[in-house]
């Protein structure tokens, strides 16, 4: 290998033997090219010697000016660069790409043996300000984003056991600021992988969040005219319990898959309208389900089954409930949809359509956020006779019964059988198909009876049983007996 020695004075360069040779061996068929340009019959024994010597010393100078690239330091497969590059520090690789500073860290690989502190890839996808890292990405700002990452690196090596000192050390970055460390931490980040990546031209240590330094945060706060902004998202003050007067502690995570903890009328958009905003749910912006592929499945399904053209083109066109079902099942929620057919569609009237929101009114009391299927429908009021189901119609429910050997729903004449059992089904959406649209049962006020006139009644004194047994005894004689 290829070694370059650095002095204060010189730069001495030591080269292969096969280099030095071939230098040599090239200096002198020079010196004899310049020596057959001049006659040896035209030159004395005396000056031919001093020429040839100016003519050597001159190659020479000439062979020294030249500038040598054999000696150009290389970095290798085992450098820390590219360790960096293939490790799971994704996020911070990719930003080190699009800052350009692969050739600078390069260099400083050859001056020094560097420290790398690489904040976790979650730090920055999720807990980054949205605002700041497209900040960071524009072009306009590519000398904040070059500055924020050689803040990250030390032109040193400093391995855990410096980085576990009680007392306070201050160590100067490749951005000309001060990294303070103590007791496991840097710049109050947590140091959680401590010599995660070792390599013999640097080391690579796991911290728990991105090191924003001061420049770069008064620039981002600048270019927003706003300085009291933060770079990174707020996590809120602790909560105290205010029975044990202790911190409260946060709550466990929901593991993917789990079911969500919020009810579903909780998650549902502020009301039912023609075009419902989107609410928050428990999901966020990360969804375990693909909701809204599963409901253009259903809805597919229903169009190819035929006689459900209607309910499709409700779902779809006249209302946003699609889209809303989608975003519900996206977040975990389960849903049974109770789909009545063209003929049952064909019987509604006008005025039953024309009010604002009245097809939302009517599919939303058509779906139960439970995941029931033929059988388990038919089981259930077999077992226990009436069902009332939830609907999303709150607080309005779906009352189910048994009837001919099938589900009967409603009551009276808006009653409707289930006639195309599991449409669709998938372990998130049913979809059953039935006879009749359905209406919630209205409450009939109570007709108060019209007070007629107010007829006194006298009562009669009451005589006792003595009186009662005299009376019939010697008749009417007495004045009490009238």
């Amino acid at each position: 290998g290829k070694k370059k020695h650095h002095n204060h004075n010189q730069n001495h360069i030591t080269l292969p033997s096969q280099i030095t040779n071939q230098t040599s061996l090239n200096r002198r068929h020079f010196l004899f090219f310049l020596l057959s340009l001049f006659p040896s019959t035209t030159m004395e024994g005396v000056s031919k010697f001093l020429f040839s010597l100016l003519l050597l010393t001159a190659s020479s100078i000439i062979t020294t000016a030249l500038p040598d690239k054999t000696g150009s330091g290389q970095i290798n497969s085992n450098s820390v660069l590219v360790a960096l590059l293939d490790s799971h520090y994704t996020e911070l690789a990719e930003l080190v790409e699009k800052a350009l500073l692969l050739q600078t860290l390069e260099e400083a690989v050859g001056q020094h043996n560097i420290t790398i502190f690489a904040p976790r890839n979650e730090a920055l996808e999720r807990n980054l300000d949205p605002e700041f890292k497209s900040f960071l990405l524009q072009p306009k700002n590519l000398k904040s984003l070059q500055t924020l990452l050689m803040f990250h690196i030390l032109p040193k090596r400093i391995t855990s056991p410096q980085l576990s000192a009680s007392s306070v050390v201050s160590h100067r970055s490749l951005s000309n600021d001060h990294l303070h460390f103590t007791a496991g931490k840097v710049n109050s980040a947590v140091i959680t992988k401590p010599d995660d990546v070792t390599r013999p031209d640097g080391i690579i240590h796991g911290i728990e969040r991105l090191l924003i330094p001061r420049s770069v945060q008064e620039d981002f706060n600048r270019r927003r005219n706003l300085r009291s902004i933060s770079a990174v998202l707020p996590e809120g003050a602790p909560e105290v319990d205010p029975r044990t007067h202790r911190l409260k502690k946060k709550p466990a995570p929901v593991p993917a898959g789990a079911p969500p903890v919020l009810p579903v009328y909780d998650a549902m958009s502020p009301g039912p309208s023609l075009a419902p905003a989107p609410a928050p749910g428990p999901g966020g912006p990360r969804h375990h389900f693909n909701g809204e592929a599963q409901v253009k499945d259903f809805i597919h399904t229903l169009l190819h089954y035929g006689g459900y053209n209607e309910m499709a083109d409700i779902l779809v066109n006249l209302t946003s409930l699609a889209t809303e079902m989608g975003r519900l099942v996206s977040e975990g929620y389960v849903l049974t949809v109770l789909a009545p057919n063209d003929e049952a569609m064909a019987k509604l009237t006008t005025d039953q359509l024309s009010e604002p929101g009245a097809p939302e009114q009517i599919m939303y009391y058509h779906i139960i956020p439970e995941y029931q299927t033929e059988e388990s429908m038919y089981n259930s009021v077999r077992r226990f006779g009436k069902i009332r189901y939830d609907s999303l119609r709150f607080p309005h429910k779906v009352e189910a019964q048994e009837a001919d050997g099938s589900v009967k729903f409603g009551h009276g004449d808006g009653s409707a059988y289930l006639f195309d059992p599991d449409i669709y089904t998938d372990g998130r959406i049913s979809v059953q198909g039935i006879d009749g649209v359905l209406f919630p049962e209205e409450e009939t006020p109570v007709e108060k009876k019209s007070a007629g006139p107010v007829v006194k009644k006298t009562a009669k004194p009451r005589r006792g049983k003595l009186m009662e047994v005299a009376c019939r005894m010697f008749g009417s004689q007495f004045h009490t007996c009238q």
